[in-house]
């Protein structure tokens, strides 16, 4: 795997249960309900008389087909369904992973940031190593200290996870106490089923609300001890202080736990991009010292350095954040930008030279065009930087080095917080660009840096706005045309509100730059062709203004994103939207997210499939 490795994720899928049924089906089922978490590895562990421990690369299905009979059995057990991190996702660094001596067994989601240091202490105290995985870094920790203090597991895992860095949720158990778990969290969720003498654990309430609508959503740095014969103990991990636990009744079904309450994915992944943004940053922005820290960049930096152009390569949402990737790096680094179709890109016989440097950006990792590019360009000696949101896919293998967006799987079709996160990555490339290319001042560095960190408040905000935007979708839910505009930095976003509107709710709609609207599009605009115009404060705003006046003139329907205390767009729209003032780069992350909403609550309305849209895939990994 060449991509720099992440710092943080909050994704894959965790199930155990301490009881008297079989354990098996129970897990397996859960399994495949967090595999939204993550699907590239799977494995369970459970403990009869013996530890009966099955993994494998792949799914949960492809796990089934590899538990045999001789590892179902047992009524205590722990399975994971894996979005890789630390390691490539393979057999070996599938969890559940077991420590040195087999006696303890362990999953975990999240990522232990001081591994390495931990890794080494611990070889020089004479442990070994088969995975490339963070996770087996902790079971050994936790058994070092079992070992040389004498402790039962939930004292040695209290102590452990003291002396780590980073983010988890992991239930872990010891083959010496076979009616015994402990669970622990601390930035991923982790919840525990109550059931009559039985306890289920699980990434969410999916897993068990057939069985129990009695849980305990664990807080940070809160662990529990789990025992069929004693019962569950909570415990503060910082002090290891008793603590009470919160015992909730769950009111939602199943199909809404599975969504996380919301009615569909996208609605779901719509309200995520906060987190995911701070996700994409978390480790790599350092706005304080001035430093952006890009493995993949860092150690590649004087390709960058001598760089003649920089070609971005992608397709559909992903060509959207490209574009604006194109204004971001000419702003800051003032090196000439092209942004190309993949599917254009390969077919074409473009001119490329070893001076070029190409960035290949792919939700999926897998898209067919892309990898065809990115081959392409290698031939002609270009220098290729991957950026995408799955561990271990074809384009993070293909390219040469490059950075993982932090998004999370991303189930709906229609992507939405994959082209948020991407455009964060592409700032964090711009900003470090302007740095090494001596073009970016130290003042303007921190102050879009404050911004950019200051951003997922931001765009918390605009959510918020969501029963307003609902309403101005009731209005336009039977239109047969859209119109979006936009400006300079806005010209992508209005690309991309239109596309969401088509993928979604079949209406045809056209993203165009505003200043262009008198070139043609102009012949459409009446009382029937909605216009949605992006007139943000900065930048072009007067020249907007005047397109929104164009569009009056002739009774079109406008419906503007300003910026919050806006007047003069006001007083000519039919409908308005305020997001916050943010510095003119980062406007693409917040106005693309009240697009996002109106094209999610008209197909809604309109009765159509939101998460999976007719003809469309996720990933298009054929030509």
């Amino acid at each position: 795997m060449r991509l720099a490795k992440q710092t943080k994720t909050n994704m894959c899928g965790i199930v155990g249960y301490v009881g008297n049924r079989a354990a098996y089906p129970i897990i397996i089922k859960g399994l495949k309900r967090l595999e939204y978490r993550g699907y590239d590895s799977a494995g369970i562990a459970l403990l009869n008389s013996e530890l009966q421990l099955a993994k494998t690369k792949g799914k949960v299905a492809d796990l089934e087909a590899k538990a045999d009979q001789n590892h179902r059995s047992g009524t205590l057990g722990i399975g994971h369904t894996r979005w890789a991190t630390h390691g490539v996702p393979n057999d070996v660094n599938a969890h559940p992973h077991t420590s040195n001596s087999g006696r303890l067994v362990l999953v975990h989601n999240g990522i232990i940031e001081n591994y390495e240091s931990l890794r080494a202490y611990l070889k020089d105290q004479g442990f070994s190593f088969s995975s490339e995985t963070d996770t087996e870094v902790l079971i050994n920790l936790i058994e070092h200290i079992q070992i040389t203090q004498g402790l039962k597991t939930g004292k040695a895992v209290q102590i452990a996870l003291n002396q780590v860095v980073g983010a988890y949720a992991i239930a872990v158990f010891d083959k010496e106490r076979p009616a015994e778990m402990v669970v622990a969290k601390l930035g991923s969720p982790l919840a525990i089923g109550l059931g009559k003498d039985e306890y289920f654990v699980a990434s969410d309430a999916s897993p068990f609300i057939e069985y129990t609508n009695r849980s305990i959503y664990l807080e940070d740095n809160e662990m529990a001890v789990i025992s069929r014969e004693k019962g569950l103990k909570m415990y503060s991990i910082p002090d290891n202080s008793r603590v009470d636990p919160n015992v909730q009744d769950l009111q939602l079904s199943l199909e809404k736990i599975e969504k996380g309450g919301y009615d569909h994915f996208m609605l779901k992944e719509i309200y995520e991009q906060p987190r995911a943004i701070i996700d994409t940053f978390r480790g790599r922005l350092l706005s304080k010292d001035q430093k952006i820290q890009l493995s993949g960049l860092e150690e590649n930096k004087a390709v960058f350095q001598k760089a003649k152009r920089i070609i971005i390569i992608a397709c559909g949402t992903s060509w959207h954040g490209g574009l604006v990737g194109e204004y971001l790096f000419e702003d800051a680094a003032r090196i000439p930008v092209e942004v190309e179709y993949a599917s254009e890109f390969r077919y074409r016989n473009p001119v490329i030279g070893s001076d070029d440097v190409v960035i290949a950006i792919s939700q999926s990792g897998e898209t067919a065009d892309t990898l065809a590019a990115i081959k392409l360009a290698k031939e002609a000696g270009a220098f290729v930087f991957g950026i995408c949101n799955v561990v271990g896919s074809s384009i993070a293998r293909a390219a040469d080095t490059g950075a993982y967006t932090h998004a999370g799987p991303e189930i709906g079709v229609a992507s939405t917080k994959a082209f948020t996160t991407q455009i964060t990555i592409l700032m964090l490339i711009g900003l470090r660009l302007g740095q090494l290319r001596g073009t970016l001042s130290s003042e303007d560095f921190v102050r879009v840096a404050a911004e950019l960190e200051a951003l997922p408040k931001a765009v918390e905000t605009v959510l918020k706005s969501e029963k307003e935007i609902e309403k101005i979708s009731k209005s336009y839910k039977d239109a047969t045309n859209f119109l979006y505009l936009g400006r300079g930095y806005n010209f992508p976003v209005a690309l991309e509100g239109a596309l969401k509107l088509k993928e979604i709710s079949y209406i045809h709609a056209e993203g165009y730059p505003a200043a262009e609207m008198k070139h043609g599009p102009i012949a459409l605009i009446d009382k029937n062709m909605p216009v949605v115009v992006i007139a943000t404060s900065k930048g072009h705003y007067e020249k907007v203004v005047s397109n929104i006046q164009e569009i009056k003139s002739r009774n079109g329907k406008i419906i503007a994103v300003v910026t919050k205390g806006d007047k003069s767009v006001k007083a000519l729209a039919d409908h308005v939207i305020e997001i916050p003032e943010v510095t003119e780069s980062l406007t693409p992350i917040l106005a693309s997210v009240p697009l996002q909403l109106l094209a999610y609550h008209i197909a809604v309305m309109r009765g159509c499939n939101v998460d999976q849209p007719r003809n469309l895939a996720k990933s298009v990994t054929v030509e």
